[in-house]
């Protein structure tokens, strides 16, 4: 099971949302770039980054950190936000990003989604962002009437590598993670999924490591137990 360090991007600050609402943002970081060094020494691989901006824009705000990221400390970048078009898509993953995720086209356009995964194969992550069990789209500001578990089989017909599954209710809250939602996923489709939301303590990724639940994920992506250090990076590394 891969673990995702998380830095979200806001104005060039690393930050964490409540909720999903971009009302309620703390700062833990006025370098993102640091933030990710930081995580690099500790000896994590992975790192889960997120353009808010472009989330909301529909076009990246950050490109200048998300670059410098990438070029600088070799870890194995999965970016989101905003990225919506093929020429998108093609601009990172020749920037050097591992994985490109995508959550509005696959929502909007899966046709595009289909044929990015046709010309960038084991490259593309589809972001299912979930609040009360439908999806959110555009930065999870608009509420969809799609239900996940409708939208889920679909999936499987487009190739995707991943799927990143975010319970927005639970995001930034750390009230410990779905699990019985997690279940009903894994239940329901056969693509490796990574965990977000609501992680709280280190008690949660042992538990995702139990021999009953480790085959069913990928990943699980880390940010506000991190920074407010309910989760140090030392008992975290442990599971790299």
């Amino acid at each position: 099971m891969i673990i995702f360090p998380a830095i979200d991007l806001k104005d060039g600050k690393c930050v964490r949302l409540y909720k999903g609402d971009f009302n309620k943002t703390t700062i833990f970081n006025s370098s993102p770039y640091n933030q990710a060094i930081q995580f690099k020494k500790k000896g994590f691989t992975d790192l889960h980054l997120v353009d808010l901006d472009g989330a909301l824009k529909g076009r990246s705000k950050n490109k200048k950190v998300i670059i410098k990221i990438i070029k600088n400390t070799n870890l194995n970048v999965q970016l989101g936000g905003g990225i919506r078009t093929l020429k998108q898509i093609s601009f990172w993953i020749k920037n050097g990003v591992s994985t490109v995720v995508v959550g509005t086209m696959a929502v909007k356009n899966p046709k595009v989604l289909k044929k990015a995964c046709d010309l960038f194969p084991g490259r593309i992550a589809v972001a299912l962002d979930v609040r009360n069990n439908f999806l959110a789209i555009k930065g999870w500001v608009k509420q969809t009437k799609i239900k996940l578990m409708d939208f889920l089989k679909k999936l499987e017909d487009f190739g995707v590598s991943r799927i990143i599954y975010t319970d927005i209710n639970r995001d930034g809250t750390k009230k410990g993670i779905n699990f019985s939602q997690l279940k009903k996923i894994v239940a329901k489709v056969n693509i490796p999924l990574v965990v977000s939301g609501g992680v709280s303590n280190i008690k949660d990724i042992r538990k995702l490591h139990k021999a009953d639940l480790a085959d069913l994920f990928d990943g699980v992506i880390i940010g506000k137990a991190i920074y407010d250090k309910s989760i140090s990076l030392n008992e975290l590394k442990k599971f790299v």
